[in-house]
């Protein structure tokens, strides 16, 4: 019987323990609540007022129409630059149809159809002398400069010094 009473007494603490655990919890949690309700009525007296909508809504309104602007002012300038390169590119082709002209006129011309007759028979006018000139490759400008080159004898920076200064280089080329 003691054994009974024993889990009887042991039922009864623990029954308060629970009670007492939920008391605890529901006052917490209606503090919560009540928390939470003092809370929104704050945000709704305080933040939530036809004034605060009004200046939210325009600076949304101003904060839009300058997004808008901004793209406006991109878009407007890619389109210049468009602009830009295809009158360029009008400049450009103007200049070669020019220079189509001249060339077209230059081809009609009597001197050039007496300088092609020239060059394809290979003869002069009475009095006219040919002229040989030398090759402009760089070939040949190489060897030349390679032949025409001396070897001098190396001579100290001092040396040089005062054959630049007393003229000793004039008295070597004489």
């Amino acid at each position: 019987m003691l054994c009974v009473v024993d889990n009887i007494v042991n039922y009864k603490q623990d029954l308060k323990l629970y009670l007492l655990c939920y008391n605890i919890i529901s006052r917490l949690y209606k503090m919560n609540i009540i928390f939470i309700k003092r809370q929104l009525y704050a945000l709704r007296h305080d933040y939530l007022t036809m004034n605060n909508l009004v200046t939210a809504a325009a600076i949304l309104v101003a904060f839009s129409w300058a997004w808008g602007s901004v793209e406006a002012m991109q878009q407007n300038y890619e389109l210049q630059r468009s602009i830009d390169n295809k009158r360029q590119q009008i400049e450009i082709e103007k200049i070669k149809v020019a220079l189509l002209q001249y060339e077209s006129k230059y081809y009609e011309s009597d001197e050039y159809q007496e300088l092609a007759a020239r060059q394809r028979t290979g003869k002069g006018q009475p009095g006219e002398k040919q002229l040989i000139v030398p090759s402009t490759d760089d070939s040949y400008g190489q060897k030349a400069a390679t032949t025409s080159v001396r070897s001098t004898p190396a001579r100290s920076n001092f040396q040089q010094w005062m054959n630049f200064l007393f003229g000793g280089n004039s008295r070597n080329k004489k």
